[in-house]
């Protein structure tokens, strides 16, 4: 992403960025809850799509909660090579800004899939301190291959 997407509510931001760029520019110990969602390494393209949901109760090519349907509109897209040489070499300065402007009482949600997390793993313990380590959270979903050649991933990791 070239730009920053800044979304404010009444409580705080998101902020939809390159997040090396964003946490430069905030200030020590300022941030209660860093969430990031890096590229997985999986050695493809990959494309992200812009969508948009509006009620659509006439028909819509959706179908949400108590069965209200929704009509999609494609805000657009952006794809980006997920091929790192060295993929801790690309993780370690942000994290290591997060640190920086992560309040003592913060807490950092990291989200990666198998093929990356053990190794960020042991980065964070190096970076925050094994000490400061709470939890993993395991994301599972039942969609996706059904490969024969070996056991298909069915979960991400949050740690």
């Amino acid at each position: 992403m070239g730009e920053i997407d800044i979304l404010e509510g009444r409580v705080g931001r998101i902020q939809l960025a390159d997040n090396l760029t964003v946490l430069a520019s905030l200030p020590d110990d300022s941030i209660d809850l860093v969430y990031i969602d890096p590229p997985f390494n999986t050695g493809r393209r990959q494309t992200l799509r812009r969508l948009r949901t509006v009620a659509d109760p006439d028909g819509g090519d959706r179908t949400g909660f108590g069965g209200r349907r929704y009509r999609t509109i494609k805000l657009g897209s952006a794809s980006y090579l997920d091929v790192f040489d060295d993929y801790l070499e690309f993780l370690e300065p942000r994290l290591v800004e997060i640190r920086r402007v992560l309040a003592a009482t913060g807490s950092l949600y990291l989200h990666l899939d198998p093929r990356e997390v053990h190794y960020a793993k042991v980065l964070c313990d190096a970076i925050f301190g094994r000490e400061c380590f709470l939890n993993e959270v395991i994301w599972a979903y039942d969609y996706g291959a059904r490969t024969k050649r070996r056991c298909p991933a069915k979960h991400d990791d949050r740690a």
